[in-house]
């Protein structure tokens, strides 16, 4: 045993001529495991979207084991990293979590409590068996009637602004207001409705026109808000910040720098 201890410490340098077999015997193993984990999600992916009834929640080891390689798409990652330009290290509360991946790999690490919340309880079941994290805490709650309470740093509202009516998004924008503490941002994602008109999903209660259209919800709530847009050729998203304060790449945003503004014409 004292040994094998004195092996390990020194880095195991007895197998240092073997080094390329052993990587090579690696590299099969983990292409194997590659391909044996992405076939795996891409049966649960076909498993609960094309059997009935349709989930409410989307389960993202889909996209990281699967669909991301499949489509060389990055736009589902997008999401918890403009996010994530929003924290301040504080208290997050994250609305209509779904399965809790941004909760867990974007927010927890750089803040100190994430409350995450969603009304689906098989939503939370997956978050609580997948994406647990000791400083996510998954609440079941309908934020229609029983927002959580408390002053956050920031809110998190994303891939979810679309389930609600536009009565009710007025009212939800108010509440969130309420709950964000002073100088906190509000962040959050949602998509551009087809050029046919049929919704993304059936769950979806209004889609966005424009990112001027989502501008108007924002604009009376908050002093600052800023709507920004990636562009697919299988979706259009629509990114924003609302806050009080500054808001990620404002002036007197802490985590930037940058030069005088001086006419395109002049830059080089």
């Amino acid at each position: 045993m004292g040994k094998l201890k004195e092996i390990a410490k020194r880095g195991i340098p007895v197998l240092t001529p073997f080094k390329r077999v052993l990587e090579a015997i690696s590299q099969v193993e983990a292409g194997l495991a590659v391909r044996w984990v992405s076939g795996a999600h891409n049966r649960l992916r076909m498993v609960q979207w094309a059997l009935a009834p349709v989930p409410e929640h989307f389960d993202h080891m889909i996209d990281l084991y699967w669909q991301w390689r499949a489509s060389r798409n990055p736009l589902w990652i997008e999401r918890g990293a403009f996010g994530s330009l929003a924290l301040r290290g504080g208290d997050v509360l994250e609305l209509c979590c779904g399965d809790g991946f941004n909760s867990r790999n974007f927010y927890s690490l750089r803040s100190r409590k994430v409350v995450a919340c969603d009304f689906d309880p098989l939503a939370l079941k997956t978050a609580r068996r997948k994406n647990s994290a000791p400083n996510v805490e998954y609440l079941l709650a309908d934020i229609r009637t029983d927002m959580p309470g408390g002053a956050y740093e920031n809110i998190v509202w994303d891939a979810a602004i679309e389930h609600f009516t536009p009565e009710e998004t007025d009212k939800l924008l108010q509440d969130i207001h309420a709950r964000l503490a002073p100088g906190g941002i509000l962040s959050g994602y949602t998509i551009v409705e087809r050029a046919s008109k049929e919704k993304m999903l059936t769950h979806h209660e209004y889609e966005f026109k424009n990112k001027e259209d989502l501008l108007r919800f924002l604009a009376p709530r908050f002093q600052r808000a800023v709507v920004f847009e990636t562009i697919y050729e299988s979706r259009h998203n629509l990114y924003f910040f609302a806050s009080d304060g500054p808001l990620p790449f404002d002036p007197e945003w802490p985590h930037a720098v940058r030069s005088g503004a001086r006419p395109l014409s002049q830059a080089n």
